[in-house]
């Protein structure tokens, strides 16, 4: 259940999630305009507070993603990233304009190293740009965050003159970035605190901070950051971004729940859907997520141990602080078969978190009989995995029509692979290889005349049993781009191809086959706030 006020606890620490912003600029994370949408989806259930769904000037396929989210996703703010132009205001208010409650967020350096070498302008023209920034933003919309990129690194009383110029300039929201992840914590705090000091106005708006994770030290320094004054957190789900990433959402999450003693706060989360949106991003991203991962990791709740089972069999509290019930890590088992109904399957789906229309749950549903046929039983997670796999799969250019290995000890391995386009047209090609999948690679590489490399393949069994549903995660590149591809099967070369099709339709929609997606790394680092 979300979690209500505590008496104990008056003050909100309001949660912004950037997962499909810059979470996804993580190499090789781009998700489709489905894939957005349905992440936005559960990050409503999750019960955040804000969702920073993209960057919209950077193509005309974000914008319109972004978009898109602002229409269909209702309960939080839906924030657009805007540099300090005119253009990218423009294009992320086009974006946002519908949202039930609109935000954009500019940003613009304030550290020297990024007056210098980055925008080469001094920083009296900068302070300028910031001010007038923030007064543009202000036409279409009050509610209005500014963010001095690389705040960490900056000389402090710039950042005083910066901040109390933006915020007479009408910002409702400040965030303190820690764009590289330099600081420690408790010099961070004590910035934050000094901040909340001496910058005239700070009482009249929400302090925010953005942490990256290169020394390991986002989470604490947020938490830190709460401590001292910060009422926002930016953070994103498993931690994911740009290098080391992100702070975590589900840490900071469960550190303030936990913590109540030092932390008597609270927020608006749905605990129980913590665990929900970890898989989902995990997923869809094609991300894992480390087994010691704290919080959601597999291994966050196993115990080897001899004296630490004997404890915990003895009483769980003696070495568990966090019950797995309380972020949904725990779901009763649910079982379909191949008698299961559409109301059945329906029903399963939205105890999942999924929302489907009519004609998404009739394709999903010729899925499911045709994996029920070859399985006794449907797990959740198998029916989770085919809903991703068709998310995924959304408006290819290529499509698996037709396939045949040959494969032995000594025999060449060999793979026929027929291959339908958009238009209906289908080209076949014959290639050997290593192996039965690296033959089947080829012979796609030959139909599609592109030299894609492959640059990981992980093969993981959804669920147990000889007959689990296989999945598969590739990295393939071409040129100087990369993406992540999925697919499952209860076959497993099957499921690998589907992978590396889904990898190479991102890459087709990347060079501008679909207009689907933005160009993979956009940004870079010029939307790091």
């Amino acid at each position: 259940m979300a979690e209500k006020e505590q008496t104990a606890a008056p003050e909100k620490i309001f949660i912004f999630d950037s997962t499909l912003r810059d979470g996804e600029q993580t190499p090789g994370a781009r998700l489709n305009r489905d894939e957005k949408l349905e992440v936005a989806r559960q990050l409503a259930r999750l019960g955040v507070d804000i969702i920073e769904a993209g960057f919209p000037v950077s193509s005309p396929g974000e914008l319109q993603a972004v978009r898109e989210i602002a229409r269909r996703v209702r309960e939080p703010v839906i924030c657009g990233l805007a540099r300090a132009v005119p253009g990218d205001i423009d294009a992320a208010w086009e974006a946002i304009r519908e949202a039930e409650r609109p935000r954009l967020h500019v940003f613009l350096g304030a550290s020297d190293i990024h007056m210098r070498f980055k925008h080469r302008k001094e920083p009296h023209e900068l302070l300028y740009q910031a001010v007038e920034a923030v007064k543009y933003a202000r036409r279409y919309t009050p509610d209005v965050e500014y963010s001095p990129e690389d705040a960490t690194r900056a000389r402090e009383e710039y950042l005083y003159e910066l901040l109390a110029a933006v915020i007479k300039a009408g910002a409702s929201v400040i965030n303190i970035p820690d764009t590289v992840g330099y600081a420690v914590p408790a010099e961070f705090g004590a910035l934050i605190r000094r901040l909340r000091e001496k910058v005239p106005g700070m009482e009249r708006v929400i302090l925010s901070v953005h942490c990256h994770d290169d020394l390991g030290l986002a989470v604490a320094n947020s938490l830190a950051a709460v401590e001292n004054g910060a009422r926002q957190v930016e953070c994103n789900i498993n931690g994911i971004g740009e290098r080391a990433g992100n702070a975590a959402l589900e840490e900071i999450a469960v550190a303030l729940r936990i913590r109540r003693d030092s932390y008597p706060y609270f927020t608006g989360l749905n605990f129980e859907e913590i665990y929900r949106t970890s898989r989902l991003v995990s997923k869809l991203t094609g991300i894992p997520i480390p087994v010691n991962k704290a919080v959601i990791g597999i291994n966050a709740f196993a115990h080897s141990s001899g004296i630490h089972q004997d404890g915990v069999l003895k009483h769980k509290e003696t070495y568990e602080i966090i019950d797995a019930a309380l972020i949904g890590g725990k779901a009763a088992q649910m079982l379909l078969t191949a008698r299961s109904g559409r109301h059945a399957v329906k029903h399963h789906l939205q105890q999942l978190g999924f929302t489907l229309d009519e004609t998404q749950l009739e394709t999903l549903y010729t899925r499911f009989l045709d994996l029920a046929d070859k399985k006794k039983e449907v797990y959740p997670e198998d029916l989770e995995a085919l809903v991703l796999d068709h998310l995924s799969a959304a408006e290819p250019t290529y499509r698996l029509d037709y396939l045949q290995t040959v494969s032995g000890s000594k025999t060449i391995p060999a793979a026929v692979i027929r291959l339908r386009k958009k238009d209906d047209a289908v080209i076949e090609a014959v290639a050997v290889g290593a192996g039965p999948i690296d033959a089947a690679y080829n012979a796609i590489n030959k139909i599609t005349g592109l030299n894609i490399s492959l640059e990981n393949f992980e093969l993981s069994a959804v669920t147990h049993g000889r007959d689990a549903l296989g999945e598969v995660k590739v990295k393939i590149s071409h040129e100087t781009k990369s993406i992540t591809g999925r697919g499952t099967s209860t076959d497993i070369i099957e499921a690998s191809v589907k992978a590396y099709l889904n990898g190479l339709n991102k890459l087709l929609r990347l060079n501008g086959n679909s207009g689907d997606t933005a160009p993979l790394g956009h940004g870079n680092g010029d939307s790091q706030a």
